[in-house]
């Protein structure tokens, strides 16, 4: 749980016993008016989070599973890192460029490609997730991810951070990261059409080599353009049109998160109160409208 100043981590280790961590932070985008900038915060705020969220998964496994990461030091979990954003690359960016450009005849028509492209990403991208979440380990991963949820709700409406209290409160948050990732592959569409048009207005036309040393740069950049979007609508959900427009990535949270049972909704709920420490009395039993993403 990430709080204004400070974030925390809390796992539940093989005795049964919840082990927290605790770290100050300060977001770059706080610290220096240059990071500040619409899209450029976004940029920021994404490589931060990769940071922790790589950080804590690895000292998460080591407290859950200690004898399966013993012995395994920084330098394997650096391997497996970049194995697995190679991959992620490889599925959801540069197959779908491959397959538009060699089976369907658009290379040179901006949106028509981009259009298709974009919807073979997406559809690998919700397979992808419907093959995960039938593992054993990451639809218990999934449930965490809806006691955060369940957690961040009760402590926004200004609910006692109890586990009865996060009963009645959804799964679904609309400022979800996978919310993030689904505003991300919809502004990727049409980002890069209109970066595709430019490209062939100088060049004359483009290649799927071209177009992958154009794009591959660019992806920080579509990535901070979908952190402003999904503030914009996490920010105005009391308005009819801002809550359709985040209804998909709603809907993607289906898969992505599950009912927690009680002691998993304990786990979030004791990292979120690590995370504000002595701060914590002084905020809880408020209403809050956060922009970070959940």
């Amino acid at each position: 749980m990430r709080v204004p100043g400070s974030y925390a981590v809390a796992v539940r280790n093989p005795k049964g016993e919840i082990q927290t961590r605790y770290h100050d932070f300060t977001s770059l985008v706080e610290r220096s008016r240059w990071m500040k900038p619409p899209i450029v915060r976004g940029v920021v705020h994404l490589f931060e989070a990769l940071k922790l969220g790589i950080a804590t998964l690895n000292w998460s496994a080591e407290v859950a599973y200690p004898e399966e990461t013993a012995g395994k030091g920084s330098a394997s979990s650096v391997v497996t890192t970049i194995f697995a954003f190679g991959l992620a690359l490889l599925l959801f960016f540069i197959a779908p460029l491959w397959i538009t450009t060699r089976l369907i005849q658009l290379e040179q028509q901006a949106l028509g490609f981009n259009l298709v492209s974009g919807a073979i990403r997406i559809a690998f991208f919700l397979l992808y997730l419907g093959l995960i979440s039938l593992v054993k380990d990451v639809k218990r991963l999934f449930q965490y991810h809806g006691a955060e949820h369940k957690t961040v709700y009760a402590f926004e409406t200004g609910q006692p951070l109890t586990i009865e209290s996060t009963h009645d409160f959804p799964t679904q948050h609309p400022r979800c990261g996978t919310s993030f990732i689904f505003i991300v592959l919809i502004a990727a569409i049409l980002a890069f059409a209109l970066i595709d048009t430019v490209v062939m207005a100088f060049a004359g036309r483009i290649s799927l080599g071209l177009r992958l040393m154009v794009h591959l740069p660019l992806i920080p950049v579509v990535a901070g353009i979908g952190y402003e979007a999904l503030k914009i609508t996490a920010k105005y959900q009391h308005l009819a049109l801002f809550r359709w427009m985040s209804l998909p990535g709603i809907w993607l949270q289906y898969i992505t998160t599950k009912r927690p049972d009680d002691d998993q909704v304990s786990v979030a709920l004791e990292s979120l109160k690590v995370a504000f420490g002595d701060q914590l009395s002084e905020v809880e039993g408020q209403q809050y409208v956060a922009d970070a993403i959940a």
